[in-house]
């Protein structure tokens, strides 16, 4: 196996560029879990409570960010063709990824809500203001708050799902997916 020098998708293989938003986004979104647990835990008086929401936010647009690049990429560049598996798993398969874009579409939606409740903008690491809805809606915290605690506890749930998959496709099924999702091809000389 060998490093994927690609940027873009092949016939086989993933290129880099996918495979890094890929990663990029799996770890900001495994890492803001636990980030969003500890700010229910801060207090005005908190020393954290003036930076710790700044970075959940700031990390948050770049997931959105991301998100929308992985979108756009995946229209102009397919993915490889699937490898041989049962059609029920490769249903599962597509399915699940389709439900972890959509999660993740709405978690950042409800946290956007939740955070511009008030009208104010949201601060992008303190550099850029992302502006709040030009309209108010009935109890928007609240509301965005709950959809937001149980869509980013089911995208949690439904990534850790599809980590266990890649690891049974590489350790029981021995085939090279998860090889593929690391920019790894076979060597073709």
């Amino acid at each position: 196996m060998v490093f994927n020098h690609k940027l873009t998708n092949d016939e086989t293989s993933y290129g880099w560029g996918p495979v890094f938003m890929h990663w990029l986004m799996a770890f900001a979104i495994i890492g803001l879990y636990p980030l969003g647990w500890y700010i229910e835990t801060l207090d005005y008086y908190d020393p954290a409570y003036k930076t710790v929401p700044v970075w959940h936010k700031s990390i948050g647009i770049l997931v959105a960010m991301t998100l929308l690049l992985r979108i756009v990429w995946r229209i102009f560049n397919k993915p490889p063709a699937a490898l041989p598996q049962p059609a029920p798993l490769l249903f599962i398969a597509k399915m699940a990824h389709g439900l972890l874009y959509l999660l993740v579409l709405l978690t950042v939606i409800s946290g956007y809500l939740i955070s511009t409740a008030d009208g104010r903008a949201i601060e992008l690491f303190n550099l850029i203001s992302l502006p709040a809805l030009p309209f108010e809606i009935d109890n928007q915290e609240d509301i965005a708050g709950e959809i937001h605690f149980i869509v980013a506890t089911s995208l949690i749930s439904i990534a850790a799902l599809h980590a266990a998959a890649a690891l049974k496709h590489h350790f029981i099924d021995k085939d090279t997916t998860l090889k593929r999702m690391l920019a790894l091809r076979e060597e073709t000389e």
